[in-house]
């Protein structure tokens, strides 16, 4: 029993009451917890880090219909008030305006769309001038896309492109509220 207690001495005052014997302590107390949990938990993947789930989580039964847009039948005619300008009309007068003539102001041209035109659509195209429009002239007739009764969108082809426009009508009087161009 000499040498057991040697060795329990030996431990106590001087293994232990230095930092290497402390840092054995710590790292067996370490491997020891480790060791524990490992055989609590049981065998594991090795190769998953992540808990997230392998395919994609839905919220919607998959069989169930289509979840998609509301179907809804063609969209309604566009809606005039009786003797104002039909969509078909304001869009080719405001085009009219927009393409301009030789010799226009800056002003006469903006007077000439401020009637056709929304308050938003004037205010946007105030910097705008008629040496800026990127056609000269109409190819082709103007074909309307109706969204709603009071939304439209009408398209006119161009020498240069094509000019789109968004027209609406919330009191019966068709205005552009948009002008967009496409590029041939």
């Amino acid at each position: 029993m000499s040498a057991v207690r040697r060795a329990l001495e030996f431990l106590v005052t001087r293994a232990l009451r230095s930092r290497l014997g402390i840092a054995l302590v710590i790292a067996v107390v370490v491997f020891g917890i480790i060791g524990a949990a490992r055989l609590v938990a049981g065998p594991g993947d090795a190769t998953t880090l992540s808990n997230r789930p392998s395919q994609p989580i839905t919220t919607v039964e998959p069989d169930e219909g289509d979840d998609g847009a509301i179907a809804t039948g063609p969209p309604a005619s566009p809606v005039t008030r009786p003797g104002a300008r039909t969509p078909e009309q304001t869009a080719d007068r405001f085009v009219t305006a927009w393409l301009g003539r030789p010799g226009l102001t800056t002003d006469q041209w903006h007077q000439g769309l401020r009637p056709l035109s929304t308050p938003a659509l004037t205010e946007k195209l105030a910097g705008a001038e008629p040496a800026g429009v990127p056609a000269e002239q109409v190819t082709g007739a103007v074909s309307l896309r109706p969204r709603t009764a009071t939304f439209v969108e009408a398209l006119v082809p161009m020498d240069t492109g094509q000019l789109r426009l968004e027209l609406v009508a919330p009191d019966g009087e068709w205005l552009v509220d948009a002008v967009d161009w496409e590029q041939a």
